[in-house]
């Protein structure tokens, strides 16, 4: 037993100085690739070994011929056991390098000349390689999202300098008319100075709103009422543009079921979609109206006859500054391009959903919010 306990001890003080020394000129490779770092690794651990293997060798008192096939044995199993972690470790450092590129390319660097390998040589690797693919994909899908609001930022800026620009150049030519006596009749003046600035003020009002809803800071009170009476208030609120526009607003299968809700923005919400649909129907064209109840949710469905919406543009009808061809395009009453990326938003913060699909003579634009 005292035998076997001073060899362990022989052995351990033997391999530790060695492994010692080699530590410390790992130290010295830290800035080193992987594979010198590896290579420098195997030489140490077998450097110990060997070293401990010897020491015990000569303490056993072993012949020169016997001390040095022990020798021998350790440095060829030296060589093996090197060039063995040597060819394990390029899959290891080529697993590296690849989600090196990969991470070089998340950060809007050049991406790998080659499609990135399937890495595979380390489980951790594998799961860091697995975790950076879905960061890129996750990367990909926000810098897409935003060069699209970006763009849809820099439409509503020229739409709405458009759309500001005429109004005040007729605001500014009667104002000045009237300063100056020329008109014959100065309330009719009056009466489109008017006009104009309720559709300016109402221009702003929409913008602000969106400005809430896109920053997040839509407050809602909501409270259980009734669809039925939002979407009833809101269609007599449209009644008298109906009727300038000689459009026909109808309510079809309109059942009264409760909602949990803002009344004040659903009602603004629904009074957009139904002015949305008024003015891009036709001169005695009916407006239908519905309300219902399907899968566990309340359905506001507003039907108009438009004449239908190209199908490459359905996505973009709720995107900010959406105005589509010419067709819809809004007249000088209508405006910004704003209110179906105000409905959007509204519904949206009520936990609900909107869509659009064409229909027959035109489009059916759909609410749905959680029942009540």
């Amino acid at each position: 037993m005292r035998d076997f306990a001073l060899i362990c001890l022989i052995a351990a003080g033997s391999g530790l100085g060695v492994t010692l020394l080699g530590l410390l000129g790992l130290r010295g490779l830290r800035n080193r690739s992987l594979s010198i770092a590896l290579a420098a690794m195997s030489v140490v651990t077998i450097a110990g070994m060997a070293a401990g293997t010897v020491g015990v060798s000569q303490a056993m008192l072993l012949s020169s011929h016997d001390l040095t096939v022990v020798m021998v044995v350790c440095a060829v199993s030296a060589v093996l056991a090197i060039g063995a972690a040597m060819v394990l470790g390029r899959p290891v450092v080529a697993d590296v390098r690849a989600l090196r590129g990969t991470a070089r390319a998340l950060g809007g660097g050049p991406p790998p000349p080659s499609p990135p390998r399937q890495v595979s040589a380390v489980a951790e690797l594998a799961e860091l390689g697995r975790e950076l693919e879905r960061a890129g994909v996750q990367l990909a899908e926000s810098r897409a999202r935003e060069r699209a609001v970006e763009h849809a930022r820099r439409e509503l800026i020229a739409w709405i300098s458009h759309d500001l620009r005429t109004p005040l150049a007729g605001l500014r030519a009667m104002a000045e008319a009237l300063e100056d006596g020329l008109p014959e009749d100065p309330a009719r003046y009056h009466r489109r100075i008017r006009t104009e600035v309720d559709r300016l003020s109402g221009m702003v009002d929409d913008l602000f709103e969106l400005s809430r809803i896109q920053a997040g800071a839509l407050k809602l009170s909501p409270a259980r009422v009734s669809l039925y009476d939002l979407v009833a208030d809101a269609m007599a609120g449209t009644e008298e543009l109906a009727r300038s526009r000689s459009v026909r607003v109808a309510g079809e299968d309109m059942v009264a079921v409760p909602v949990r809700v803002d009344g004040r923005e659903m009602s603004r919400a629904l009074t957009n979609l139904l002015v949305n649909a008024i003015r891009h129907t036709p001169s005695d064209g009916t407006v239908a109206v519905g309300v219902r109840t399907a899968a566990g949710e309340v359905v506001v469905s507003v039907t108009d006859a438009c004449g239908g919406i190209p199908e490459e543009d359905l996505p973009r009808v709720f995107d900010t500054g959406w105005r589509g061809n010419h067709a819809r395009t809004p007249s000088p009453a209508g405006g910004a391009g704003l209110g179906l990326a105000i409905v959007r938003g509204i519904v949206e913060a009520h936990a609900g959903r909107v869509a659009v699909a064409n229909t027959g003579t035109g489009c059916r634009f759909e609410v749905r919010l959680p029942a009540g």
